[in-house]
């Protein structure tokens, strides 16, 4: 008995509050969003495996004292021995300065005789990055509402600071330094002083890309012909038609991405070596690994930057619809100020108006297809009755919609579905309105392409639209014009923006700033301006205000930044329904919205900006605040708790729920005198009533009497036992496999199938799994069928991140060798199974409640 996996399957990927009353301690209800919770749609089951790999040798890199021959040693061993054990691997790039190891393409099948070599002290799957695509360009040179979000037009218009003097590192697609906004030249005495590019205009790493090219071909020349870095580097520090955060700051460019495609995680790592090298304050990553660890070789690296005086600055990353424990390395770094995105609470678009009265429609267009005209005058059609939905999920008449508009629902199915059934009607362009409130961007990418214009725009436009329909013709005119609109999500976090906790439990993300529909500058040959979306965005708003916070306070060390940031943070309303006056998620937000003029104008810091409360089953957490105030007065500070709301257990589907937990103080209010410190006692006991696995948090406020700034610490937790989670887990494809690879894929053996493995080319088993959860370790282990008898290691990898997806699984290959120590033992032709042992995050290793194991079917290995 089998079943097959094609190897080629794709991933389809289709909110200021002042107190919040809490219901009763134990009460925990549950909370509907308004609209659905953001998914992932997968067609099958998606082998996630990586192809490159971080190998860590054992020493630390220069930075941290080792002399250079050191590792320059460790690499030439490291090569010496991987010739001796006939490893074939490709090297890419070697590394000393922030992290000692290579980079290596290799196959799966050698992996555990890469893991065994002496030297190695751990591997890492090298990430693929896709580069976020723009959807939106716009024509009015303003970066409207978001600076008044953050508080930086009060930093520059009132307080006079715009970060001169700081040199910020932009890591991205590059920079196009011709663009007027951004300085005009590239080098000495320009704003663009410095940077490089790492791969060339025709690189990119994914292989299922037409434009696949994985060949680096680095220069001196950082120019950005792909958009998010010229977008990024406009939000940190624009000056001109559009001003940025910090107008007065200098940049370094660093280009890791090609014209299109993605990148890869080594690449970033060198990147940042070349950064510290020219001397940069700050560096901000708009780009980042999902479901990782603090442990990754960029988050790592990211840390080391922090000690050694740069700011490092990284989104969060974009994968909210793929549930819990979804952030990204670096942002995960322990020093990183890991950023989470909010919307704008306006947006510039394109319009189209209709009649009678010409009322201005403002879209988005959809990606994959035409852009639409900028002239021209069509009749509106629906494409169902008033009595059903308008989805056009299902083939419409032919000829139906000859000649017509057609106004199409978001729902139920693809966009292209839906377009390509108007388009087969004969519909000449398309407006998809929203589900939910606010704007949205769209794709029609299929394999039938799209050939008509296709825009989107928001629920109350569509549902006017609509309801004009029903009561008679209308007609719609396209137009060049352009409009700003206010969004009603503004000031509540992304749909996109990815949840914490870290794997270790640690409070990620750090803070939030507006990510979503930002205008800023693009590339002079693709426009000039364009708006984007992501927490790409909210990272350089983040980078800029640490510019300006750098200019106010020349001596801050690198490592206090993030903690001022943090103290002075606004936490917004949830973005489900803010109307019910919860807070939003401390494992989604952070310490809240960026409030760049109230972190300057501190005279008063709480430490640690965070609370990390761990697994309650523990028991109650307890943690000492340190209050400073470096003002002339005395100030007495009440202190009180602001509760918000929490996670349920499934990783992949979040839930909402009350759950609050309670907090107790030491005193109910803390006198500290000027210049001086006093401390604090808080204990947080996590609600009994909440369901085990959930995430909880909230804030600790600080509220000055009479009158003046107030400053909150975010807190978080996880309730119950952490090791509770199952990690490896089935799915509705039976994982854990022992499987055999053949030209259609893998295929599953059963127990009661009876294989012999030749160990020749991909004739090896191959052992397939789906873990729910990131894990701490993974072990696999021989042993003779017959006798019971084990037959040491083949493989062990630390770190593991968790699957993307229910459906996602990582492959192993067992090679025929084992090993023990530094000895390698080729196993005997015989009958074996494997015994996996997974210890779980944050777990000890000498309780057995703590790991998990699986044991394979019996295979055989008889070699020609």
């Amino acid at each position: 008995m089998f079943r097959k996996i094609s190897t080629t399957l794709l991933l389809v990927l289709v909110l200021s509050v002042t107190s919040v009353m809490p219901a009763f301690a134990q009460d925990v209800q549950p909370v509907d969003p308004i609209n659905p919770v953001p998914t992932v749609e997968t067609d099958g089951i998606i082998d996630e495996t990586a192809g490159l790999w971080f190998v860590e040798l054992n020493s630390d890199p220069t930075i941290e004292g080792t002399s250079l021959s050191v590792t320059k040693a460790e690499k030439k061993a490291f090569r010496d021995a991987a010739r001796r054990a006939g490893l074939k691997y490709s090297e890419r790039r070697a590394f000393d300065t922030l992290w000692n190891g290579l980079s290596i393409k290799i196959d799966a099948s050698q992996l555990s005789a890469l893991t065994r070599l002496p030297g190695v002290k751990a591997v890492y799957p090298i990430e693929t990055i896709a580069m976020p695509i723009p959807f939106e360009e716009a024509n009015n040179p303003e970066l409207f509402t978001a600076l008044a979000q953050t508080g930086a037009d009060v930093a520059q218009n009132e307080l006079g600071f715009t970060g001169a003097g700081i040199k910020v590192a932009v890591m991205d697609t590059g920079l196009d330094y011709d663009h007027p906004d951004l300085g005009g030249c590239f080098g000495p005495g320009c704003r663009v002083e410095t940077g490089w590019d790492f791969v060339g205009d025709d690189y990119d790493a994914n292989p299922e890309n037409s434009t696949y090219n994985p060949v680096p071909v680095p220069d001196d020349d950082p120019d950005d012909c792909a958009g998010h870095g010229t977008h990024v580097a406009g939000i940190i520090g624009a000056n001109g038609a559009v001003v940025g955060v910090a107008p007065g700051v200098t940049f370094g460019a660093y280009r890791v991405f090609g014209c299109n495609g993605s990148t890869e995680s080594d690449i970033m790592l060198a990147a940042m070596e070349r950064a510290l090298a020219d001397g940069m304050d700050v560096l901000n990553m708009s780009i980042g690994s999902a479901f990782q660890w603090p442990q990754y070789p960029t988050a790592v690296a990211s840390d080391r930057l922090v000690d050694h005086g740069m700011v490092v600055v990284a989104s969060i990353g974009n994968s909210g619809a793929n549930g819990l424990y979804s952030a990204g390395a670096p942002g995960l770094g322990k020093k990183v100020i890991g950023v989470a995105a909010f919307d704008n609470t306006h947006i510039e678009l394109s319009v189209f108006t209709i009649s009678p009265d010409n009322m201005a429609i403002g879209f988005i267009p959809a990606t994959a297809a035409p852009l639409p005209p900028t002239s021209g005058t069509f009749a509106l059609a629906r494409t169902g009755t008033p009595t059903t939905t308008n989805d056009a999920c299902s083939p419409l008449p032919a000829g139906s919609l000859s000649g017509k508009v057609a106004l199409i629902r978001r729902g139920t199915c693809t966009f292209h579905i839906k377009t390509l059934n108007a388009q087969n009607a004969g519909a000449v362009g398309v407006v998809l309105y929203n589900n939910g409130a606010g704007f949205f961007s769209a794709t029609v990418a299929g394999t039938t392409p799209i050939t008509i214009p296709v825009v989107s725009t928001n629920d109350v436009s569509g549902v006017l639209i609509n309801n004009r329909l029903a009561a008679g013709p209308v007609d719609m005119t396209w137009t060049n014009q352009t409009g700003t609109f206010l969004n009603p999500t503004g000031n509540l976090v992304s749909s996109f923006s990815s949840y914490g906790l870290s794997p270790d439990l640690t409070l990620k993300p750090d803070i939030g700033a507006p990510g979503g529909l930002i205008y800023s500058t693009y590339p002079l040959e693709l426009g000039g301006y364009a708006t984007l979306s992501g927490t790409s965005m909210s990272s350089p708003h983040v980078a800029g205000a640490v510019a300006l916070l750098l200019e106010a306070q020349p001596n801050l060390p690198s490592q206090a930044v993030r903690g001022i940031l943090q103290n002075s943070a606004d936490p917004k309303p949830w973005w489900g329904n803010p109307g019910l006056g919860f807070l939003d998620n401390v494992n989604r937000q952070g310490a809240g919205m960026l409030d760049i003029d109230d972190a300057i104008l501190a005279t008063t810091s709480v430490e640690p900006a965070k609370i990390a409360t761990g697994e309650s089953e523990a028991g109650p957490f307890s943690q000492t605040l340190t209050v400073k105030n470096s003002g002339p007065v005395d100030v007495t500070y009440n202190l009180s708790h602001v509760p918000a709301l929490s996670n349920g257990s499934n990783t992949f589907a979040p839930s909402f729920l009350t759950g609050f937990a309670s907090v107790s103080f030491s005193a109910p209010s803390v006198t500290v005198p000027a210049g001086g410190s006093a401390t604090v006692y808080v204990t947080i006991t996590a609600n009994p009533a909440l369901a085990d696995r959930s995430q909880y948090g909230g804030y600790i406020k600080f509220t000055p009497q009479g009158g003046g700034q107030a400053y909150t610490v975010p807190y978080a937790g996880f309730k119950g036992d952490y090791q509770s989670i199952q990690v490896i887990t089935p799915t509705p494809f039976g994982f854990p496999w022992l499987a055999k690879l053949t030209t259609e894929g893998f295929e599953m053996l059963g127990l009661t199938d009876v294989y012999a493995f030749t160990m020749e080319g991909d004739d090896v088993p191959y052992f397939l799994f789906h873990l729910n959860h990131q894990s701490r370790s993974m072990r696999f282990d021989v042993f003779d069928a017959a006798s019971g008898k084990a037959n040491h290691t083949f493989a062990r990898e630390e770190y593991l991140p968790r699957n993307s997806t229910t459906t996602g699984f990582f492959v192993w290959a067992f090679d025929g060798k084992t090993f023990a120590g530094n000895k390698t033992y080729t196993v005997p032709d015989g009958t074996y199974y494997v015994k996996v042992s997974l210890l779980k995050a944050n777990g000890d290793t000498s309780n057995p409640a703590h790991w998990e194991t699986w044991t394979s079917p019996v295979f055989t290995i008889d070699r020609p």
